[in-house]
């Protein structure tokens, strides 16, 4: 246990071999960790246990930001050194009896000294490898493309000039000045189709030059000058709309601090630059300016504005142990604080990774079409080719004809290429999907991409957590009681130097009435965080437990004093046991105003809301009865929520999972959608949610419901559109009966028509 103690003195965590240590220090169901950096793969070995999400999040997670550190600071203790420079701690302070490290050729395994034969019984089930955050993130839309659109714009008005100038002349000029009108209509396609053929790619670009081309070569250069027309204008109506979700994407967000202010020891004031404020470091943020990065206030007061980050106008009271979020503004008050992480790492960097993630990330239906993109061109040119060989040998129609142009076979092939060009079919999806995207990122929902905004809609069960969901998650301490009498600030202080090092909200309100009341922390070895169940650690040679009263009570053979569990509705309750003392933490948390309006419009809906909490029966039917809730399931730990979600899972139901804690992030990744609430929520919470619920409102989860169906709802209507839209066209270019413009006018209209219906998306008011 040497292992923890080391860490805690040094605040170690950017070693790769500490990093992972410090994690079977924490663990004891965790037997040893094996990195193969080579392969990119993690394997974790325990004794017993088939499966436990929640640890193989908290090691990945804590193996994903030793590598960050590692890409700054270059620390080579995984191969093979003694000692680790950068993190000034000696591998001798971790007790080599302790932890044993072995470098193979498949990778170092960082592993508990134990007897030979133990290795034999443990259980190894490899883990995502995690993936490096960007260093020093910005969010910019796309800027190469961001114009993009005006320059298409303007080609395609030079290319309609020249073709109406070209209609009315005569002779050489006028094939001159189809020529150029050409020349500015086809410009961006064909660069388009450039690149694509150094990739062996085809498109739909491809098809609507050869059909310009071969338009000029039967003499029909006024269809190929009206397609090439259309084709540029949709083509910068598309991007134009694009860029429209980018914009209201990017308006989110005002321009980060460049720069912070940094106290030293001696309370001396340095600017420094952001990309260089560490962990721990101490700053001074003075009034009307931006909190560079997650920090905690240690003196002082103010006000944050949070709303560039969350949505919320109402300013946010900030004391001595509340969070500060990157992006946001300090309104009044002078305060001290201490930077929580990185400013790569930060809340605010985080969402733009989201946001930028899900611009990225295709809905199930797009890739779908993507993936026979370019097989459907191929099969259109070949297509057109044996029509064109139908027409001609079969049917008897000249190849090219100077009069009748119609009635040539090429004529023909020509417009039948064009109208089953999928145009509107490629646009229909994409732009339905960045518009739901920009809409919710505006009211503060994130979605992680396409497959994200499809999937919520075919929810039909919804599971919630209720700390931090159904309540305001901001509990407070209401009293301390010790049994004997008269030890109540040395259970605040056994709890409160425990319960610092965690992140469920417990833990955190603990943490704020300790550095509020400034209680010191008392010396403790051997820490330890059990899952679901509390922390333990060892001081002056006895246990100290903090957690639940159950749990905390098994902990010693000392018998302890007869005490009833507190049966007051709406409290919890944190027990403390150290020796022969004992005592406890009684904690308040708010429910929601909102929380029984949201949960009668999820019934009104169809679906079936289910409560899964960790609290125990009386709070939970406490719960039920003031909310009207048919389905409370209490005392459950992490592991049981995942039981349950799978269960429903089995039985055929597509389940939405709503939390905001680390002990949530296993139900997130076992629902259908997992939905983490706020900009607070854990790193665990964000890394395995779909859509994030910045606001830190329930109610947002129906207006992302809401926004999912309306979305899926026009992307149908596109799909209809525009595959009926070829259909239709199809059918008449097989017979004849349609003219080469008015097939590149039922094209084009319906691509036009396609990305204006998803710009719906953008003016929606509300969710209803």
């Amino acid at each position: 246990m040497g292992v923890s103690s080391a860490s805690s003195e040094t605040g170690v965590d950017t070693c790769l071999v500490h990093s992972v240590a410090s994690v079977l220090a924490r663990e004891p169901a965790l037997e040893a960790v094996t990195i193969d950096e080579a392969r990119h793969s993690i394997a974790v070995a325990t004794i017993g246990r088939q499966n436990d999400p929640a640890l193989e999040a908290r090691v990945s997670e804590t193996i994903r930001r030793a590598r960050e550190a590692q890409a700054d600071r270059r620390c080579g203790l995984l191969f093979g050194e003694s000692d680790c420079a950068e993190c000034e701690v000696p591998f001798a302070r971790f007790e080599r009896e302790t932890i044993s490290i072995r470098h193979q050729a498949n990778g170092t395994t960082i592993s508990r000294v134990t007897c030979p034969t133990a290795p034999r019984f443990w259980r190894w089930r490899n883990i995502p490898w995690p993936t490096l955050a960007p260093r020093h993130i910005e969010f910019l839309p796309d800027e190469e493309h961001a114009g993009e659109w005006k320059a298409q714009l303007a080609a395609s008005v030079l290319c309609a000039a020249f073709g109406v100038a070209a209609y009315l002349a005569t002779g050489p000029l006028q094939v001159l000045l189809f020529v150029l009108s050409y020349c500015f209509g086809a410009w961006f396609a064909a660069t388009e189709v450039i690149e694509l053929l150094q990739l062996r790619k085809l498109d739909v670009h491809f098809l609507m030059l050869a059909v310009a081309i071969g338009s000029a070569s039967i003499g029909a250069w006024g269809e190929g000058a009206v397609l090439l027309f259309l084709f540029s204008f949709s083509g910068a109506l598309e991007h134009y709309a694009l860029g429209r979700t980018r914009r209201e994407i990017q308006s989110l967000f005002k321009a980060a601090p460049k720069s912070v202010t940094v106290l030293d020891a001696q309370n001396r004031q340095q600017e420094l630059p952001v990309q260089e404020v560490e962990r721990g470091t101490r700053l001074l943020v003075k009034p009307d300016t931006q909190f560079a990065v997650d920090a905690e206030v240690v003196k002082g007061e103010t006000a944050a504005d949070e709303s560039s980050l969350t949505g919320e106008a109402t300013p946010v009271a900030k004391g001595v142990g509340d969070i500060l979020l990157a992006g946001t503004l300090n309104l009044w008050g002078a305060v001290e604080a201490v930077a929580l992480r990185p400013a790569t790492d930060s809340a605010l960097q985080r969402i733009i990774r989201l946001i930028q993630d899900a611009q990225h990330a295709k809905a199930p239906t797009q890739r779908i079409t993507d993936k026979f993109g370019t097989p459907y061109t191929y099969a259109i040119l070949s297509a057109s080719l044996l029509m064109f060989l139908f027409w001609h040998f079969v049917m008897g129609l000249p190849a090219t004809a100077s009069g009748a142009q119609e009635q040539s076979a090429l004529y023909r092939a020509m417009t039948l290429l064009v109208v089953a060009s999928p145009c509107a079919l490629v646009l229909s999806i994409p732009s339905a999907v960045l518009g739901a995207i920009a809409w919710g990122a505006r009211r503060g929902i994130l979605f992680r991409g396409g497959a994200a905004v499809e999937k919520l809609a075919d929810v039909n069960v919804v599971a919630l957590d209720k700390t931090g969901t159904l309540t305001t998650g901001e509990l407070r301490v209401d009293r301390v009681e010790s049994w004997p009498p008269g030890h109540e600030k040395e259970i605040a202080q056994l709890a409160w130097s425990l319960e610092r090092f965690s992140t469920h909200p417990a833990g955190r309100a603990i943490a704020r009435y300790g550095k509020r009341r400034s209680l010191d922390a008392l010396a403790i070895e051997r820490f330890e965080s059990v899952t679901g169940a509390g922390l333990k650690a060892m001081r002056t040679g006895q246990l100290v437990a903090v957690g639940r009263r159950e749990w905390v009570l098994a902990q010693t053979s000392t018998s302890a004093p007869t005490v009833a569990a507190s049966d007051e509705a709406g409290l919890s309750e944190v027990w403390v046991i150290w020796g022969a003392l004992l005592g406890r933490l009684i904690l308040r948390d708010d429910i929601r105003s909102e929380s029984a309006g949201i949960l009668r419009k999820i019934h009104d809906a169809g679906l079936h809301s289910v409560v899964l909490t960790g609290d125990r029966k009386e709070a939970a039917i406490d719960l039920q009865q003031k909310l009207g809730l048919a389905d409370v399931r209490f005392g459950l730990k992490p592991q049981d929520k995942v039981a349950i979600i799978q269960g429903l899972i089995r039985e055929g139901k597509t389940v939405a999972m709503i939390g905001d804690g680390v002990n949530d992030a296993p139900s997130l990744a076992a629902a259908d959608v997992g939905i983490a609430m706020g900009a607070r929520a854990s790193d665990a919470a964000l890394e395995q949610a779909a859509v994030v619920l910045m606001h830190d409102r329930i109610e947002n989860f129906w207006q992302a419901y809401r926004l999912s169906q309306r979305a899926r709802r026009i992307i149908r209507q596109n799909l209809t559109l525009s595959l009926g839209t070829v259909a239709v066209l199809v059918g008449f270019a097989l017979f004849g009966a349609i003219p080469l413009t008015l097939g590149v006018l039922g094209h084009e209209g319906s691509t036009v028509v396609v990305v204006l219906n998803s710009l719906r998306l953008l003016f929606e008011k509300d969710g209803d």
